[in-house]
C-alpha cells in the first residue's frame, strides 16, 4: 500500500473561477496592507486593491440609497403634478449609469494626468460658469446657477468644485516649499480664486459657495499652508459669506429668525418645522419605506435639501444613523488614502475632497436637524440632482486613480510649517 503523502502548506494564492472569469485572493505586500483582489476577464487583468474595495463599496451603497428615497420621497408630488410618478427616480437612475462609466474611466487613469488636466478643467468649469449668464441660463428662486441646454439641465458649480479639487492640489504643489510667507502665494491664489468663485458669488447661490470656501480651507490645511495663515483664510471665509448673505432679504431674515428664535410657521419656519415632524414622526424605527406624511407637499425639496427628514421618517432614527456612518466609513478610507500618500498633490486633492464631501454631508444634516438655517445645500450621493451626482462620481474616480500612487525613494516628504 502506498503512504499518503503529507500535506505541506502553501503561499499559493487561493482561486476560483466562474464562466471564464476568474477571482484570485492576491496575498497582501505587508502585515498591515491585506490582501488585494484580483479580477480576470480573459486575457484582461485587473486588482482592486482593499482601499478602491472599500471605497466604492460607501460609494455605491450611499448612491443606491440614494435612489430608493428619491423615488419615494418624490413620487407623490410628481403624480399630483400630472406627471410620471417614477420621473424623478428615472432621471436620477440614469444619471447614476452615466456617473459610474465616468467613475471608472477616471479611476483608470495614471495619477499624473489630473496635475496636467488641472488647468483645463478649471478653465472649462469658469466657461460654463459664465454661460449662466447667457439666454441658456435660468433661475430658481433667487439663485442664477442652472443652465438648460438641450432640456438637460446643469449646474456648472457641481464641476467646479470638481475641477477645484486637482487645481487646488496642482496650486500648492507647484508652490512647495514657498508657502512660509503670504507674499509668496496669497496674492496669486486670491485673484485665481476671485475669477472662479466670483460667477456663483454674483449667481448668490450662497450654499455652493459656502461648500467650495470649505473645500479650499481644506486644500489649504493638506496643502501645507501655515495654521496662521490658514486662520486668516478661514476669518475673510466667514465675513465673505456674512456679506452674501446680507445681499438677500430672504436669508437676512431667515437667519434673523434662527438666531432670535422668532419666526413665522407658516412662512421662513415651514419648511424647518416640517422637517422636524417628519423626524420625530420617524422615531426609532420609522413608519415604514413609503409610508411618509410629510412628503404629501408639507415639505418643500423632499427630494432633495430635506431629503434627510423624509429618510428619518420613512426608516426612522436607525436608517438616519446608518447615513451618517456611510458617510463616517466614507471619511475614515479617505483619511487612510492621505495617511499613505506620498506627494503633496494626492494629499491635497484627496483632503479638498474629503473637506467637501464632509462639510456638505453637515451642513445639509444640521439645517434638517434645526442646527443651521436654510442654506439650500443637498446631501451627496444621495439627494436628487443629476450634475451633482456626475461630477461627484467623476471625483471619486479621480480619488482612486490618485490612490493608485505607488511610494518612492525620491518622493518628497513635507512637514507643515507652525
Amino acid at each position: 500500500m502506498s503512504k499518503r503523502q503529507p500535506r505541506t502548506a502553501t503561499t499559493a494564492p487561493t482561486s476560483a473561477k466562474v464562466r471564464g472569469v476568474k477571482l484570485e485572493r492576491v496575498a497582501p505586500t505587508s502585515p498591515s496592507s491585506g490582501g488585494a483582489v484580483r479580477v480576470r476577464l480573459g486575457s484582461h487583468e485587473r486588482v482592486l486593491d482593499p482601499t478602491t474595495v472599500q471605497l466604492l463599496s460607501f460609494v455605491l451603497a450611499l448612491v443606491v440609497f440614494g435612489l430608493v428615497m428619491v423615488l419615494s420621497s418624490s413620487a407623490v408630488e410628481q403624480f399630483a403634478a400630472g406627471e410620471n410618478f417614477s420621473g424623478k427616480f428615472i432621471k436620477q437612475l440614469i444619471t447614476a449609469m452615466i456617473g459610474l462609466p465616468f467613475l471608472v474611466i477616471a479611476m483608470r487613469q495614471p495619477a499624473a494626468i489630473w496635475r496636467k488636466l488641472a488647468t483645463p478643467a478649471i478653465l472649462l468649469a469658469l466657461l460654463l460658469e459664465l454661460l449662466v449668464f447667457t439666454p441658456l441660463g435660468y433661475s430658481v428662486g433667487e439663485n442664477r446657477a442652472w443652465l438648460s441646454i438641450g432640456g438637460f439641465t446643469f449646474q456648472p458649480a457641481e464641476a467646479t468644485k470638481t475641477a477645484l479639487i486637482i487645481w487646488i492640489a496642482k496650486f500648492f504643489d507647484d508652490h512647495r516649499g514657498k508657502l512660509d510667507r503670504l507674499v509668496n502665494y496669497a496674492p496669486k491664489l486670491i485673484i485665481w480664486l476671485g475669477v472662479i468663485i466670483g460667477p456663483i458669488i454674483i449667481g448668490k447661490d450662497l450654499g455652493t459657495t459656502m461648500v467650495i470656501g470649505a473645500l479650499v480651507l481644506g486644500g489649504m490645511w493638506f496643502g501645507g499652508v501655515p495654521l496662521r495663515h490658514i486662520g486668516i483664510a478661514v476669518g475673510a471665509a466667514v465675513a465673505g459669506a456674512l456679506a452674501l448673505a446680507s445681499t438677500s432679504s430672504i436669508r437676512v431674515a431667515r437667519m434673523t429668525s434662527f438666531f432670535t428664535g422668532q419666526c413665522d410657521y407658516e412662512d421662513l419656519c415651514w419648511q424647518t418645522s416640517h422637517g422636524l415632524y417628519a423626524l420625530a414622526a420617524g422615531g426609532i424605527f420609522g413608519q415604514g419605506l413609503g409610508n411618509s406624511r410629510a412628503k404629501w407637499s408639507w415639505l418643500p425639496e423632499a427630494d432633495n435639501d430635506f431629503i434627510f427628514a423624509i429618510i428619518g421618517e420613512e426608516v426612522g432614527m436607525l436608517g438616519c444613523l446608518g447615513v451618517i456612518a456611510l458617510f463616517v466609513g466614507l471619511i475614515v478610507v479617505l483619511v487612510k488614502v492621505i495617511g499613505h500618500s506620498h506627494t503633496t498633490f494626492t494629499r491635497t486633492a484627496v483632503g479638498a475632497f474629503l473637506v467637501w464631501i464632509a462639510f456638505q454631508a453637515f451642513v445639509n444634516i444640521a439645517v434638517v436637524l434645526g442646527l443651521l438655517p436654510v442654506l439650500g445645500v443637498p446631501l451627496p450621493f444621495v439627494s436628487s440632482g443629476g450634475s451633482a451626482l456626475i461630477t461627484t462620481m467623476l471625483a471619486v474616480g479621480i480619488v482612486l486613480s490618485l490612490a493608485k500612487e505607488q511610494p518612492t525613494r525620491t518622493s518628497p516628504e513635507r512637514t507643515r510649517t507652525r
